[in-house]
């Protein structure tokens, strides 16, 4: 399973690659898999302050519709455009091309509260 030591997690198998006061964030290699085919992602949060655990979106698969949970407070400055026409990309690169948002930080702090690489890893056993 990969889990890039770069990055940091929630609990809900949300990623986030932070850059200076930015974040940008997808589900993980994890979550993914325990999704199935991805189908559909709706994000439509865009320049919209959201808190932290609020739903930013919703990822459907052939088997199941989950919601996508803001691993940090902060304005959504951009979502993935290329989502629309190819939800696939999260089966393909979840860490990379199948990014979904980013966000600009509203609460630095609250960085802390994410688990790293190791933690997340214990998480998903």
């Amino acid at each position: 399973m990969n889990v890039p030591e770069n990055l940091k997690y929630t609990k809900d198998h949300e990623w986030v690659l932070i850059d200076g006061d930015t974040a940008t964030i997808g589900i993980t290699e994890f979550a993914q898999g325990e999704l199935g085919d991805i189908v559909f992602v709706e994000i439509e949060t865009e320049d919209e302050e959201l808190d932290k655990e609020e739903v930013f979106g919703t990822i459907e698969a052939v088997k199941t519709v989950s919601d996508l949970y803001m691993p940090i407070t902060g304005k959504v400055i951009e979502v993935n455009p290329e989502l629309e026409d190819q939800p696939d990309l999260v089966n393909k690169e979840p860490f990379g091309g199948g990014w979904m948002i980013k966000v600009k930080i509203a609460d630095t702090a609250e960085l802390d509260d994410l688990l790293t690489a190791e933690q997340y890893k214990e998480v998903i056993g």
